[in-house]
């Protein structure tokens, strides 16, 4: 199947802004720009997980958007090219299409709130391996030397 330039197009701009993200430093402290791993969620399903490390995450989201929008364009096609021949009905196509385009929305959304809560959430276990009772004392010690 041969890819029309409409598409080659579209895959080579796609190309070009993925290299332009990945370009970027990472931040060697740990702590993810929340706001940049929503830009990166809005360019491409599943690179605002990979921005925040999580790559089994970024893996599914993407393979599950691209699986939604490929079952979205064959159940659109096989509408618009409907013959009596096809084992369903025409109108269970158009249902079947609108379902994945909802699909396809929810995928989309849902990768981007998982990206900005994990950014928001990426210094977490280093917060959470500091000892409560030395945070504590140390705050009790500062007390008793200021009086």
């Amino acid at each position: 199947m041969p890819i029309h330039g409409t598409m080659r197009n579209n895959l080579a701009i796609l190309f070009i802004l993925l290299s332009l993200l990945s370009a970027q430093e990472s931040d060697s402290s740990g702590v993810k720009n929340p706001m940049m791993a929503a830009k990166r969620a809005l360019i491409f399903p599943g690179m605002g997980q990979i921005y925040t490390e999580h790559f089994l995450k970024a893996g599914l989201i993407a393979g599950l958007e691209v699986a939604a929008v490929w079952r979205f364009n064959a159940n659109r096609l096989s509408y618009r090219n409907f013959t009596s021949d096809a084992p369903l009905p025409r109108h269970r196509y158009l249902e079947k299409r609108n379902k994945y385009a909802w699909w396809v929305g929810f995928i989309y959304i849902y990768g981007l709130l998982d990206a900005v809560v994990d950014a928001h959430l990426s210094t977490f276990h280093q917060v959470m391996d500091v000892p409560i009772e030395k945070t504590n004392t140390e705050s009790e010690n500062d007390r008793e030397q200021d009086l």
